[in-house]
């Protein structure tokens, strides 16, 4: 259906962009966006989606809103301590456009359920703090041949690729989880509040081009950033044909569960 005058208006600064115009707003409006962790990352991009025009926004999370939430997952509020994530989430999302359709899934991914979850969406931004989680989603989606990007922030620094059928995974950076407390958790080391912005406002925009198909997405690159000098760079690589998940030969051809960690900032081989 054409966009109706209240979509005009509120997408207007979309439309009159030449790489976007009223064929990308109705592609963003079709869109389907899964949102895994309504935390640090994952509430920048809940309400960039929300604002742009995403149809449909799913998101996953399956803890409650904590005080030291608040100080980057700015999603919540100080009212909302107690509440479930999802649901904090979802009526923000709703507050600043009621046109998207929100489906929350109150739950952990795991090895059981993340498959069934994630073929519903175009496109998957992994929000999490952990790297059991990371890899579940990265073997997930592209055992599943799902566009996602992944995020990671600690301390000051973050990180951000972006896969998508037929370019190099997580997995082909970085090859298998690592030892349980090997890397601190953001409890221990902290994290600028404003790096999960950042990082998170990224995702949201690789997810939007991604789905008007414009751009270069972050395929084969890995990108960096300090936020202390503010200074950015970028790793290239390539598919690894060795890959165990997306190689010539494939050796992960199922999910499994792996000891969970928190945090998830690792450098690149």
């Amino acid at each position: 259906m054409p966009l109706s005058e209240e979509q005009l208006e509120r997408f207007s600064r979309h439309i009159i962009l030449k790489d976007v115009g009223v064929e990308g707003q109705e592609k963003i409006l079709r869109g389907k966006v899964l949102i895994v962790g309504a935390g640090g990352l994952g509430a920048p991009a809940a309400l960039y989606l929300a604002a742009a025009g995403v149809g449909t926004i799913g998101i996953v999370d399956g803890d409650v809103v904590d005080r030291t939430n608040l100080q980057r997952q700015v999603i919540h509020f100080t009212p909302d301590i107690g509440k479930a994530k999802v649901i904090s989430a979802q009526e923000k999302i709703l507050q600043i456009n009621p046109g998207v359709a929100v489906q929350i899934h109150q739950e952990r991914l795991f090895a059981h359920n993340i498959l069934d979850i994630i073929r519903r969406y175009d496109f998957v931004i992994d929000g999490t703090d952990n790297f059991p989680a990371k890899f579940l989603i990265n073997d997930a989606c592209v055992l599943a041949r799902k566009a996602f990007s992944h995020g990671g922030i600690l301390r000051f620094d973050g990180q951000t690729m972006t896969y998508v059928p037929g370019s190099a995974c997580y997995r082909c950076v970085f090859l298998q989880p690592p030892p349980k407390d090997a890397v601190p958790t953001c409890a221990q080391a902290g994290v600028l509040g404003a790096v999960a912005g950042m990082l998170g406002t990224i995702q949201a925009a690789e997810a939007l081009k991604y789905l008007i198909g414009k751009g270069r997405l972050l395929t084969d690159r890995l990108l960096i950033f300090h936020a202390l000098t503010m200074e950015f760079r970028t790793v290239r690589f390539q598919r690894n044909p060795a890959c165990p998940v997306c190689g010539a030969h494939p050796t992960i051809t199922g999910l499994q569960d792996y000891e969970q960690g928190t945090c998830d900032l690792r450098k690149p081989r």
